[in-house]
């Protein structure tokens, strides 16, 4: 799995302009009702790290007085801030303040496409390798938890589902991903989603 996640994501990096990248992966009817405001440039963190049963993928239970996607599951990551050299130092920066990841201990592999999310962010998800036995610390005033899922339970879909639900009168796709206690939907379920996708198309599947 490690060496398919290389090939898959060799060469790839941000897009020069990350709101238009994600837009162009809508049509543009859909994109024209369901985004009315310029999008705001972030970025988040895939981190894949050696478990006991291979690859696991870190995850954080957001606080609930956030104003952004309180209590929900996400990767660590945040808006790009004008300091940051390209979304791949914002993923670093915001996954170090939110769960005490050393920058120099990870080693980026690549990026997927950009996401555009409903609460007016374009997203680039910036995946990385994480050494294994690396001690996380979640943020208290962002993360209530930090938790990982195996990542060949994504990749084998068994807790996977998909529906619809109603954005600005259209309806859309959604994707949940039920793992124990948590319910992994939105963005971040999409972002599993576009991995196995990628990794996929390695194996020729």
């Amino acid at each position: 799995m490690d060496e398919l996640i290389r090939r898959a994501l060799a060469g790839t990096r941000p897009p020069a302009d990350l709101a238009a990248a994600a837009l162009a992966r809508l049509p543009p009817a859909v994109a024209g009702r369901i985004f009315t405001r310029p999008l705001i440039p972030a970025a988040v963190l895939i981190g894949l790290r050696p478990g006991e049963s291979g690859l696991e993928v870190i995850l954080t239970r957001r606080t609930e007085h956030l104003r952004d996607h309180a209590g929900q599951i996400s990767f660590p990551g945040g808006r790009l801030e004008v300091a940051d050299a390209d979304p791949i130092a914002t993923a670093l920066r915001e996954a170090e303040e939110e769960v005490g990841l050393p920058p120099a201990a990870v080693e980026v592999l690549g990026c997927l496409d950009p996401q555009s999310v409903v609460t007016g962010f374009a997203v680039c998800p910036v995946v990385a390798r994480v050494p294994p036995g690396l001690s996380l610390r979640p943020d208290p005033f962002e993360v209530a938890e930090i938790f990982a899922v195996p990542l060949d339970w994504v990749a084998g879909g068994a807790g996977r589902q998909e529906g619809d639900r109603e954005v600005n009168g259209l309806r859309v796709r959604t994707v949940t991903y039920a793992f124990g206690p948590y319910q992994i939907w939105g963005a971040t379920a999409h972002m599993l989603d576009a991995l196995v996708e990628k990794i996929s198309s390695v194996r020729g599947l």
